[in-house]
């Protein structure tokens, strides 16, 4: 099922992220937990991420297809135009339909490590997420919900907020039907990209659905917020100083996460998108601090 129509029947929207694994191994240890441990929370969706160029490109596509086929969760398959012209971008858009995934976030993305000096990375027309919006679009007409992905606090290449926020709307106009946050610390960062946006005429029926990452290893959070760009503030350092114990890590980062969701749906946000780095454990313990059920809903 296309992830608008189920957030517009459910009117919230709950979701974890994955990554594909390296090994055949860890990708059938990552199928148990999806189909054991989150399966049961009925999430309105599951996204895998992509690496470009081949890099794990195949176990994304492999991954997505196994859940639409073997599972009842709905896939979000990540793609990217790095590495890659319109021909095989086609073909992997193709292939996806093929294999039952309605569903793409569409990513401009960065490119892999150790890439030859002089390599196109991103082909004439392909050179924004935007572009890659509309070719989905253009190939397969009425096949696929898009999504789009947002820095609430900028992405690092933007020359300012403002700007920014502009060509975060142009994304939407282009026909992305739902939007997936950077991961963030703070909810201000949040209502204020929302206010932003809708200044330039964000249509308000999109949901932005805000990405939320669990601190489970305070010095491997601190270097993901780095190199997207995200603020890992001074009083959140604070909290995990001199914590060695990863029992005590994870309640303290599950406590502040918690916080940040209950913040950020009270102030009216549509749903959550969980950066579960391929783990259920945090996840699930704010579920149940949020007094969640299935599909969202409130425990009985």
């Amino acid at each position: 099922m296309r992830v608008r129509d189920l957030i517009d029947k459910q009117g919230r929207s709950f979701s974890f992220e994955f990554f594909p694994p390296k090994t055949p191994e860890a990708e059938d240890a990552l199928f148990d937990v999806i189909v054991n441990e989150l399966s049961p929370l009925e999430p309105t969706f599951v996204s895998v991420t992509y690496g470009a160029g081949g890099s794990t490109r195949d176990r994304t596509l492999r991954i997505v297809a196994r859940i639409a086929q073997e599972t009842s969760l709905t896939p979000v398959a990540h793609l990217t135009t790095v590495l890659a012209d319109q021909e095989e971008l086609g073909r992997i858009i193709d292939a996806l339909a093929a294999s039952g995934v309605e569903n793409i976030l569409a990513l401009r993305g960065d490119p892999p490590p150790g890439v030859p000096e002089g390599t196109v990375i991103h082909h004439p027309g392909l050179e924004h997420a935007i572009d890659l919006v509309k070719l989905i679009h253009a190939r397969r007409p009425g096949d696929f919900s898009v999504g789009v992905a947002v820095h609430p606090e900028g992405h690092p290449q933007s020359t300012s907020l403002e700007d920014d926020a502009r060509y975060f709307v142009e994304k939407v106009r282009a026909g992305a039907e739902f939007v997936v946050t950077q991961f963030f610390f703070e909810a201000k960062h949040y209502f204020a990209l929302r206010e932003r946006a809708i200044r330039y005429g964000f249509p308000p029926d999109v949901p932005i659905l805000p990405g939320i990452m669990p601190v489970t290893n305070a010095s491997q959070i601190k270097r993901f917020a780095e190199l997207s760009g995200a603020e890992f503030p001074a009083w959140l350092a604070d909290r995990f100083a001199g914590v060695e114990n990863p029992a005590d890590v994870r309640a303290i980062g599950v406590e502040v996460a918690t916080q940040l969701c209950e913040e950020l749906l009270e102030g009216g946000a549509p749903g959550l998108h969980f950066y579960t780095l391929n783990r259920s454990t945090a996840t699930r313990e704010i579920y149940r601090n949020l007094g969640l059920g299935p599909r969202g809903s409130a425990a009985s």
